[in-house]
């Protein structure tokens, strides 16, 4: 016995099936293909568009979802830095109870102003303090808030940049696994041809009007079809794996892609005419928020030599006693408050040389703005040649495939009424698959070099 795994399902035939005709297995294998291309499409508990494949991930990818997570970072992040212009307030006490209470020399005059040892303090004692903090000027400070708009600006554009990532990916998954179900479909009228055409050629050789080898040179077409065909189904599966993982999509559960061809032949269109614009790259965008970031930095470095001045106020509560149950019955208070003014003078030229060290980065980040501009335009004009290149030969293939379809036609035709060999009719199947694969091939690589080219100019949307 001999065994098929067919998605999933086990399809088992014998040996003796071989040997009891041609025909019979030739009816066999085509039914074999048929069946295989049918359990594509019988496993799927729903059905989505590009669109809802695009929809889904930005919902539930988790990229995407560690980018939003990121943004309220930054977010927090901002916050904390700039918590210090708001008041500071701390509250501090403590108590302290002598073993033994400490010794101080008094002048005595009695004592001819000897120096006399005596205790001084109370057994117990406990202070409590309040201390309040209000920065008036500080440049770390100042920094901090004219930062705080550019690191949520960067968040935002990482999280964009992921989006435009998403949406370029699981458009191309999206346009591979359907190039396969196309071909599926084509290797499908591929196969049920040559089953036919296998048929009649075994029919005439019985008959003999022709010599075995058009049957068996149309049962080696039907075997490499059948094959193909074969190989194609056993790449859906993968194919969905990758489109699933791009969309966060659970693995255990099922999907079917649906299209509409018409709305694909109206998608490949696109203004070639329009001119690049750097600024709308995201990634440019990213760079330029870095090159601001960085120009803060400077800034901040050129601060330092400013002084830093806040204000305070302190509340302080002593309370003696020796007896301890006592000790708050009376408290000594006192209270203060002031500014204070802290001016660098000298640290080792540490702010000059921080200064030079961020003015070095800028350059850096100059020279990588540079370098990014012409990367871009070489990633543009690569993906413009590629969508003409590939417009033109959908036109092509196109024609291919009308003509190859009229030149079967015509050639079976003539076939079954004895007029050409059936060496013409396996050219002509050869060339009407390979126009129809050529075709499927051409419009594929279209759409997806159309958004190879609306990321080069920045023109993804999500």
């Amino acid at each position: 016995m001999l065994y098929r795994h067919i998605s999933g399902a086990t399809v088992r035939y014998s040996s003796k099936l071989v040997r009891s005709g041609p025909l019979l297995w030739i009816i066999f294998l085509t039914s074999i293909s048929i069946g295989v291309s049918g359990q594509t499409v019988q496993d799927s508990s729903s059905y989505l568009t590009l669109g809802n494949c695009i929809a889904y991930a930005m919902k539930h990818q988790p990229v995407l979802h560690q980018a939003y997570l990121k943004m309220d970072i930054a977010k927090a992040s901002n916050a904390i830095n700039v918590a210090g212009w708001y008041p500071q307030v701390a509250v501090s006490g403590g108590i302290t109870h002598y073993l033994k209470l400490p010794t101080s020399f008094v002048n005595n005059a009695s004592t001819g102003n000897v120096p006399v040892a005596q205790t001084t303090g109370v057994i117990n004692s406990s202070a409590e303090g309040l201390a309040v903090t209000q920065a008036l000027f500080s440049p770390t400070l100042l920094t901090a808030v004219k930062s705080a708009p550019l690191f949520t600006r960067q968040a935002r554009q990482v999280t964009d940049s992921t989006k435009i990532g998403l949406v370029v990916n699981v458009t191309k998954a999206f346009y591979n696994l359907l190039l396969t179900l196309e071909q599926i479909e084509v290797l499908k009228g591929d196969t049920i041809r040559l089953g036919q055409s296998t048929r009649d050629a075994y029919h005439q050789y019985i008959g003999g009007i022709v010599d075995e080898t058009d049957y068996k040179q149309a049962f080696i077409s039907l075997n490499n079809s059948t094959a193909q065909l074969r190989l194609a189904v056993e790449n859906v599966r993968p194919q969905y794996a990758t489109l699933k993982q791009l969309m966060g999509y659970p693995p255990r559960e099922n999907f079917h892609i649906v299209f509409d061809t018409t709305e694909l032949m109206q998608n490949i269109n696109i203004d070639t005419t329009a001119q690049l614009q750097f600024e709308k790259r995201i990634e440019y965008q990213l760079l330029s928020t870095s090159m601001d970031l960085q120009r803060q930095v400077t800034r901040s470095y050129q601060l330092e030599a400013l002084p830093v001045v806040s204000a305070f106020y302190n509340y302080n509560a002593d309370f003696y006693n020796k007896s301890f149950s006592k000790l708050y019955n009376t408290a000594y208070t006192n209270s203060f408050l002031g500014v204070s003014l802290t001016i660098p003078v000298f640290t080792g030229f540490a702010r000059l040389q921080n200064i030079k060290k961020s003015r070095l980065m800028e350059q850096v980040l100059e020279s990588q703005t540079t370098d990014l501009k012409s990367q871009i335009y070489t990633e543009y004009t690569t993906a413009l040649a590629g969508y003409k290149g590939y417009r033109y030969s959908l036109q092509l293939m196109q024609d291919n495939l009308q003509m190859a379809q009229r030149v079967y036609f015509v050639v079976n035709l003539q076939y079954k009424q004895g007029i050409v060999p059936y060496l013409n009719v396996i050219t002509a199947e050869s060339n009407l698959i390979t126009a129809e694969t050529g075709y499927l091939n051409a419009l594929l690589q279209l759409l997806s070099s159309k958004v190879d080219l609306q990321k080069a100019m920045g023109n993804i949307s999500y």
